[in-house]
């Protein structure tokens, strides 16, 4: 289109002329930290592509993860700029990518990781909500942002070990609708040890979710 010749948008990463739809030239976009190697379908960790030990042993309360990319730069760094930054480009620009992995036909619900009142103010904007209004743009029936509130105002998960997440996160969600049956994807930015998105798998399916799954920009691989 002429318009888009015209007013063509910078890359994001190397400022070239050729930033294209997404605002990514070809080249920055190959080389971003895709999640491509054999994982594990429930926790989406690396693997044979086979549910790994620590699924087999201690199974989580969601059933799948779709994860898009790997927590690695320059990907870290997009992210830092999206969520303290302000840059609600970079939302789009997540859901855009993470839309060609998944499909929202393929749930009943779909529904972004709630944030605390507080933290909303503070923030201006729900990171993950923004995602998954992309995700839905073209079934938006699908999104629920009414059913599930955040009910604990909890210290920031990155800066804890496993063990105090799992202790920081418990009892943080309610949910106000039954689900009976209803096959639910949650969305969020990056998913780390998987503590938050596991409680909220557990408290869905305690509310009557028959299957949850993960639909994540990033994963953060062990070192």
């Amino acid at each position: 289109m002429l318009f888009d010749r015209l007013f063509k948008q910078r890359c994001l990463l190397c400022a070239a002329n050729d930033g294209g739809r997404l605002g990514l030239c070809d080249a920055c976009y190959k080389d971003l930290p895709w999640h491509n190697a054999p994982q594990c379908p429930q926790c989406g960790l690396s693997s044979n592509g086979l549910v790994c030990g620590s699924c087999l042993n201690s199974p989580p309360d969601f059933d799948a993860t779709h994860s898009l990319l790997t927590y690695d730069f320059p990907l870290d760094a997009m992210m830092q700029r999206y969520k303290y930054g302000s840059m609600l480009n970079l939302g789009h620009i997540f859901g855009e990518m993470l839309s060609n992995k998944i499909n929202p036909s393929s749930v009943d619900l779909v529904i972004a990781m709630p944030m605390h009142p507080t933290r909303l103010k503070e923030r201006g904007f729900n990171q993950a909500l923004e995602i998954a209004k992309i995700i839905t743009k073209n079934k938006p029936e699908k999104l629920d942002y009414l059913s599930v509130q955040r009910l604990k105002l909890t210290p920031p998960q990155a800066s804890l070990p496993l063990k105090e997440r799992v202790r920081n996160i418990k009892g943080a969600f309610t949910v106000s609708n039954h689900l009976n049956g209803k096959r639910i994807a949650i969305v969020d930015d990056v998913m780390t040890t998987g503590a938050s998105l596991n409680e909220l798998a557990k408290t869905l399916k305690q509310a009557g979710a028959a299957h949850v799954e993960c639909w994540v920009v990033a994963r953060t691989l062990p070192k």
